[in-house]
């Protein structure tokens, strides 16, 4: 009797499991592209993620400063701690 269920246990088929289809992203997602950002560190302690690149601009008073461009948050520059 143990022979038979052996037997029959053996003989039946095991089902294969397949790797889920990879789901292709929506057409949109392709189109746009992320521009790529960088998180600065600001004057004023925070931190701040901007796009543009990071300019030497003089001030009115005298002197160089330096400023993180298009920043997150409808900031177009942002003064950076040297």
């Amino acid at each position: 009797m143990k022979a038979l269920a052996l037997a029959l246990i053996l003989s039946l088929q095991v089902p294969q499991l397949q790797p889920p289809a990879k789901l292709s992203p929506a057409p949109n997602a392709q189109t746009a592209k992320r521009k790529g950002g960088r998180w600065y560190f600001a004057a004023n302690g925070h931190a701040v993620y901007c796009y543009g690149p990071v300019m030497t601009i003089p001030q009115p008073q005298g002197g160089l400063v330096h400023v993180a461009t298009f920043c997150r948050g409808d900031q177009a520059m942002v003064p950076l701690h040297d």
